[in-house]
C-alpha cells in the first residue's frame, strides 16, 4: 500500500510542477524577450516620433486647439517647399469631414521666400502665420502638432514628387488615427 501512495504522491508532485511550469515559464520569457529587446516592437505611427516633443506654445498660444500640420517656409523655396505645401494642402483636403479639426499651417518668418508667400494664394485651405520664433523647426519636414501644442511626428519630405505623396499618404494615415483617437480638437 504505501508503494502506491508514494507513486500517487510523486505523480501528484510531477503534475503540480508541470501546472507551475505552464503558467510561468511563459511569463518568464515574456519578461526576458523585453528586456533584451529580442523582437521589433510595433509602432503604428508611419512618421518619425519627436523625442522629446518639441513644444511650441510659445508660437501658437493665441490659436485655438487643432491638430495641425505644420512647414516652415525656407528663404528660398525650392523643390521640398513645393512638395511640402502640396502635401499638407491634399493632406488637409483628404480629411474631409474631419478637416474642421485639423489646420495645415505654414510658419512664416522674416527670412522666408516671399514669391513662395504670394503663391500661397493658389492654397486657401493653408493658413499662415508670422512668427520670429519656429521653435527649432527644420524647413525640409512637416511636424504634426497636437492640440496641446507639442510637435510630435514628423514627416521629411523630398524632392521627388513621387516620394513626397507616399509621404502626404503616411502623414494622412497618422493623421486619421490621431483624430479617430483624439476627443479634443
Amino acid at each position: 500500500m504505501s508503494n502506491t501512495a508514494s507513486v500517487k504522491n510523486t505523480a501528484s508532485k510531477k503534475t503540480l510542477l508541470l501546472m507551475i511550469a505552464v503558467f510561468v515559464v511563459p511569463v518568464i520569457l515574456a519578461k526576458l524577450a523585453l528586456e533584451n529587446d529580442w523582437f521589433t516592437k510595433a509602432a503604428t505611427n508611419k512618421g518619425q516620433l519627436l523625442t522629446p516633443t518639441i513644444d511650441m506654445s510659445d508660437v501658437l498660444a493665441s490659436s485655438p486647439p487643432k491638430w495641425r500640420m505644420v512647414y516652415v517656409m525656407p528663404q528660398q523655396c525650392d523643390a521640398v517647399c513645393e512638395n511640402a505645401l502640396f502635401s499638407i494642402n491634399q493632406v488637409w483636403l483628404a480629411l474631409g469631414k474631419e478637416s474642421d479639426r485639423a489646420e495645415a499651417l505654414v510658419l512664416l518668418t522674416d527670412n522666408s521666400d516671399q514669391s513662395a508667400i504670394a503663391a500661397l494664394s493658389e492654397y486657401p485651405n493653408v493658413s499662415t502665420f508670422t512668427s520670429s520664433n519656429t521653435a527649432g523647426l527644420a524647413s525640409n519636414s512637416v511636424y504634426i502638432v497636437d492640440t496641446q501644442n507639442n510637435a510630435m511626428l514628423f514627416y521629411e519630405i523630398k524632392n521627388d514628387k513621387k516620394d513626397a505623396v507616399m509621404e502626404s499618404r503616411n502623414m494622412l494615415a497618422d493623421i486619421r488615427k490621431l483624430l479617430k483617437l483624439s476627443r479634443i480638437g
